[in-house]
């Protein structure tokens, strides 16, 4: 995975939370190897990935294992996990059903990004309390927030050449990891199984990227509150509705 150094201190956290007023702790998500040692193992079970998102932005540093992940087929098409021998029809029934219900296209399929290989263990935390470097880190809020995040990654030459991201959420993470930072709508099933509001979107950033970002976070929130000012005079001068 990209090489992450020096990405988890509080302060990078501290940081953009506080230039953009974000309600919600962003969660680092580390693709790893092998199994860490010194971090508590996911005990239960989640139907989805992206579950385990939620758990970490409340505040919970762990590790799943891939069979953690197998309740949800797409989201572990995105993660590169094979389904075990005994539920490979999952993936085919889900994407039946979407298909069905036109929900997607299956042409759309083979063109959702996903990790290089499959991991050995995911470990999620806030970003200020990581335990490890992450690959990846997963910023939510109301519109307004992400439009900020993602102004300061166009301004410090970090965000993906793609489009606005949609269904499925996951696949922003792989798209991040390999083209910049992204944008994402998100999707019913990832609003759904993490509480997500309707107003809130997502920019997911790879780590190598966070410090540059950061960087700028302060400078756009400035540019826009003096422009927020602007247009409002404007408005009330040249408006003859």
């Amino acid at each position: 995975m990209p090489d992450s150094r020096g990405t988890g201190d509080p302060q990078i956290e501290n940081q953009i939370s506080k230039a953009l007023d974000l309600k919600t702790r962003p969660v680092a998500v580390n693709f790893a190897s092998a199994e860490p040692s010194g971090i508590p193992k996911f005990a239960g079970t989640e139907p989805s990935g992206c579950s385990f998102w939620r758990l970490a932005a409340a505040g919970r540093a762990f590790y799943t294992v891939p069979a953690d992940h197998y309740n949800c087929p797409i989201g572990s098409y995105a993660h590169n996990i094979s389904l075990p021998v005994e539920r490979p029809q999952e993936l085919d029934q889900t994407l039946g059903l979407m298909v069905q219900i036109g929900y997607v296209k299956m042409e759309e399929v083979p063109g959702i990004p996903r990790l290089p290989q499959e991991p050995a263990a995911v470990i999620y935390a806030p970003l200020g309390d990581t335990p490890v470097d992450p690959d990846v880190v997963i910023f939510s809020g109301p519109a307004g927030k992400p439009m900020l995040l993602q102004e300061a990654a166009i301004r410090a030459g970090r965000a993906a050449q793609l489009p606005l991201l949609g269904r499925p959420t996951c696949m922003a993470l792989p798209a991040a990891i390999s083209h910049g930072a992204v944008m994402s709508t998100a999707c019913i099933g990832n609003r759904v199984y993490t509480g997500l509001t309707e107003s809130d979107l997502y920019v997911v950033i790879a780590a190598r990227d966070l410090a540059a970002i950061a960087a700028e976070v302060g400078t756009i929130a400035s540019a826009n509150a003096q422009l927020a000012s602007y247009h409002a005079d404007r408005r009330a001068h040249l408006s003859t509705e």
